[in-house]
């Protein structure tokens, strides 16, 4: 769910686009991502009646420009239609049209990632699950989770397995997924390079949204496999950047059990806005003590660095298996 700041900013959007016209529309929505056009056609298809001064406020806002006139929510099906059809072409938009107008059937890579999670898990489940796992990581990482949740408990943990060890995605891969899905990306396998896909981190960031019981199954199935890569991906899983969104509360009932000297070597190349989510749960003493031993510490080898940094995020997870504390994921507000 949008906080009320990026509802009000998604509807000033909607407005925008509907009031520069479709050139300049369609040159702003070439470059969202699927969700970003999801969510802004939607609400273009919703907004009508919108008053002059509403538009000049908003035209305002972002221009700096006056207007007098406004045709808003006149035909607005037609004109999404239009717009999305220029912006990204008659194929593509179809598949946004799908799920905002309810208009055609999609297929191929580019049409999964407009299909509701359970209709792509019908989709692909029977195929291989090195082809699912290639499928997978071309989607986002929440869509991702919400699709492995309907799958069955062993063909999920493949799956993630698979995801784990994915190092890249070959030409020839491409070819095979053309085959299963009748097509991939525009351009064709043939042009196609490697791509940087899948690995730890994707498997990792696609977890943190499947909810903790799939979580712990997918983790406890991929470790009687191989248990240091199910240990990569739980390292991937928090992060120490993570730690900006523990509340104070839980952040100053972590301090109280870390010894300082551990915490000045995990501080050296923190970024500034973690080091200050420290200091500022801790009493002026402390925090100045805390200053001072990272400035006694001098220079300190990466590896030092994270190795306290790691023993930190194992307190964390610690207190989080106990409940004691609680660790936001997903990006939506979901806490485990």
């Amino acid at each position: 769910m949008l906080s009320q700041r990026a509802e009000e900013g998604l509807e000033k959007s909607a407005i925008l686009m509907l009031a520069i016209g479709e050139e300049g529309a369609s040159d702003v929505m070439k470059h969202l991502s699927p969700k970003e056009l999801q969510r802004l056609g939607l609400k273009m298809s919703k907004t009508q009646n919108v008053s002059v001064d509403t538009v000049d406020s908003v035209m305002k806002d972002v221009l700096e420009v006056t207007n007098t006139q406004s045709s808003l929510g006149i035909n607005s099906s037609s004109y999404i239609k239009n717009v999305l059809n220029k912006a990204l072409g008659e194929e593509k938009a179809s598949y946004l049209l799908d799920t905002i107008l309810a208009n055609s059937d999609t297929s191929g890579i580019e049409g999964l990632k407009w299909m509701d999670p359970q209709a792509v898990s019908e989709l692909i489940k029977d195929e291989h699950p090195q082809i699912i796992a290639t499928i997978m990581v071309h989607l986002e990482k929440d869509h991702c989770a919400a699709i492995l949740n309907y799958f069955g408990e062993r063909l999920r943990s493949d799956v993630v397995l698979r995801i784990a060890t994915l190092e890249g995605v070959q030409p020839n891969a491409i070819k095979e997924l053309n085959e299963v899905l009748s097509k991939l990306l525009s351009g064709g396998g043939d042009k196609v390079s490697k791509k940087a896909l899948g690995g730890t981190r994707t498997a990792a960031e696609i977890l943190n949204y499947v909810g903790s019981s799939s979580e712990k199954l997918i983790l406890d199935s991929i470790a009687e496999v191989e248990p240091e890569l199910s240990a990569k991906i739980q390292e991937e899983m928090f992060t120490f950047e993570n730690l900006l969104d523990i509340s104070n509360r839980d952040m100053q009932m972590l301090l109280r059990e870390l010894e300082i000297d551990k915490l000045a070597v995990a501080m050296k190349g923190a970024p500034e806005e973690i080091k200050n989510k420290f200091f500022s749960n801790m009493s002026v003493r402390a925090a100045d003590a805390l200053r001072d031993e990272i400035q006694i510490k001098g220079a300190v080898r990466v590896s030092d660095v994270e190795a306290a940094q790691k023993e930190i995020l194992k307190a964390v997870r610690e207190k989080a298996d106990l409940g004691q504390i609680q660790i936001i994921k997903g990006g939506e507000g979901a806490v485990v």
